[in-house]
Parts: structure tokens; sequence; C-alpha cells
């Protein structure tokens, strides 16, 4: 049978591109294994930049953040009604103990007083006529007991009469800085409204917050170093330590006093307290490597001998501009410093030597 030429060129033409394809196909599918990345247990390792850190003996150092108060402050209030008729100080004068604030009008507090005394001048001399007929045979000791009792109540009554005047003079219960003013000439004052606002600033109180890792290192009596955000850096001496932490916070109310004689110092100024606890082994670290593990704790990611990823929770003893001081890590370690942010804990990395400043 004779094959028809067109059949025939057709049929060569149609192996020959099989041929092509299947040349193509072996060769592209050799060099795509040939240049195929390495397996993925051979990826390469991510690379974070480390440094070495050996702990050394450091001074521990807390540092608090409060203010400045008041040692004491009191609304001086009125204890008898009335109008104010005379005002001692201005305000921002620096007044002693006992030193007149307000007066109120005497009314008629001066009458009672001398009804008082003219009654008890009666009594007494009842009295004396008594005893006088009593020695005599006249007169009756139970007469004479009775009118020493009358007189009794009549220096009673005197007593009385001389405090409720003295009251009209409302006096300052300590020595301080008459702050504020709170009544004017002509204002009528009820019993337990007040006069005027008197606080004591010698000594001068700063208040801060301990965190229950500092509470146990400090006690009354430590030595602080203050500095004060009106650029006075003052020593001053803890005083108090709350013995109930804030349920909100944690944190423990801490107050110490600082000598104020001069009452250059005022209250309600920011305050950066340093305190001292001793001595331990801690390392220096950049403050920028802090981190949070999975349950919020601050901490410090490192690696260990074998380049694994590790967490270690770290206190801060001591803040300087060089960084911070901190407990926690093995004494000798490699710190993560640049790249902490994208390894994980228990992962294998390729450690750099970070370069130093």
């Amino acid at each position: 049978m004779k094959i028809n030429s067109s059949y025939l060129v057709a049929g060569i033409a149609l192996l020959l591109i099989i041929v092509w394809f299947v040349v193509n196909w072996f060769f592209g599918a050799d060099a795509a294994i040939t240049n195929a990345p390495p397996a993925a247990q051979n990826e390469a390792l991510t690379q974070v930049s480390v440094q070495s850190v050996t702990a050394t003996p450091h001074e521990i150092r807390y540092t608090l953040y409060g203010r400045t108060e008041a040692s004491r402050e009191v609304m001086v209030k009125a204890e008898t009604p009335g109008l104010v008729v005379a005002l001692g100080p201005q305000e921002g004068d620096r007044v002693g103990a006992g030193q007149l604030l307000c007066r109120q009008d005497v009314d008629a507090r001066r009458a009672v007083l001398d009804q008082a005394r003219a009654n008890q001048k009666s009594v007494e001399a009842d009295l004396n006529a008594a005893r006088i007929l009593s020695e005599k045979g006249y007169q009756s000791k139970t007469r004479v007991n009775a009118f020493e009792a009358q007189l009794d109540g009549a220096k009673a009554a005197v007593k009385q009469a001389e405090v409720e005047l003295d009251n009209v003079n409302i006096r300052a219960p300590f020595s301080g800085i008459w702050e504020r003013k709170s009544a004017e000439v002509g204002d009528y004052l009820a019993p337990g409204q007040p006069c005027g606002l008197l606080v004591d600033l010698s000594p001068l109180t700063v208040s801060a917050q301990l965190t229950e890792g500092q509470i146990g290192a400090i006690g009354r009596g430590d030595s602080t170093q203050i500095k004060l955000a009106t650029g006075q850096t003052v020593t001053g001496t803890v005083k108090f330590i709350e013995a109930k932490a804030d349920p909100a916070t944690r944190t423990f109310r801490v107050e110490m006093n600082v000598p104020n004689d001069d009452l250059k110092l005022k209250a309600g100024v920011t305050a950066t307290v340093t305190l001292s606890a001793g001595e331990t082994l801690a390392q220096q670290i950049p403050g920028s490597i802090l981190t949070l593990d999975e349950a919020g704790e601050i901490g410090v990611r490192f690696i260990d001998d074998a380049n694994i990823v590790r967490f270690a929770r770290v206190v801060t003893i001591d803040e300087t501009p060089d960084g911070l001081w901190v407990t926690g890590l093995p004494e000798q370690t490699r710190i993560i410093v640049q790249g902490q942010d994208f390894v994980s804990v228990g992962k294998e990395i390729d450690p750099q030597i970070a370069a130093t400043r």
C-alpha cells in the first residue's frame, strides 16, 4: 500500500516535536534539581547580634519616682459661733504655734464670764461666813460642805466661761505656713467651719512606691538621695513603709523626711528618689533589650552554649546613663542585643558578635 506523502511529512514533524519536549523536560528537571535550595533541615539559621556579659559586684540602687508633701496640714476651724472681726497673718506667712489666725466677735461671752466671776465671789463670801459660824457653833458642818460644793461649781462655771471667751481667738495648733485663708472679716463662722489652711513643711515629706521585689531590702532609717524637679538635691531618711500593699498596683507606699528648716523646699514637686540596698552580683545591659514573656514578666533573651534562645526574668537594681544593672541572668552569658524580637525561645540561631561602642 502506498503511503500518502503528506501524511508522512506530518508524522515526521509530530515525532520531532515529541522528541524536543522529552529532551527539554529531562534536562530542565536535571537543572532544577542541580539549582534547588538545600532541604528544609539545611535552611539557613536566623542571625542575631549578641554581646557577652559577666556578673560583677555592684551596689543595689533602687530609683523611685514620687513627689514632695507637707508633713502635716490642717484646716483650722472655729470652735464657737460668731462673726469674724479680725484676721492675723497674710497668706504665705510663716506662723508659730499659738499665733492668732482669726478673731471672732466676743458678743455676750464677756458678760457671761463677768456673771460667773460675780457668782463665785458671792459663794466665797457665803462660805467664809458659814465657816465662822460653824467654828462658833452656830452653823452645822453640813452647811459648810454645801457652800464648798457650790464654790467648786462656781469655779467650774468661771473656767467654762473663760474657755468660751478665748475660743473666739482661732490660733495655730503648730508652726507652719498660713497657706490659705477661708474667711474674711464679716463672715459668720459656725462651729466646725474653717478659718484657713495651715501646712507644716519642716520636715518635708517625700512619698514614693516600693515594688514587691524592693520592699524587703529597705528599712526605716535608711538614707536616701532625692533629686527634685526644681533642680535641688537633698538627703532624706525613710520614716514610714506601708505594711499592706495597694491591691491595684501591688506596691507599698514609702515616706521619707527631708530637713527643711528654711522652708525653701516646696510641697507638690516631682522627686526622683535613689535608695541603696547593699551589694550583689549583677550585669550591665542596654535598656532597649528588655522584653516580656508569655506571662507578662520582664526579662532578657539570651543564648546558651548550643546557640539556643533562652529567656531569663530579671530585676533592675540600678539605672545609669550607660544602661541597666540587672540580676537574674547566668553569671556568664551572651545576651541578644539586636534581633531579639525576631526569634523565639527554644529556637537555634546564628549568633554574630555585636560591634562594641
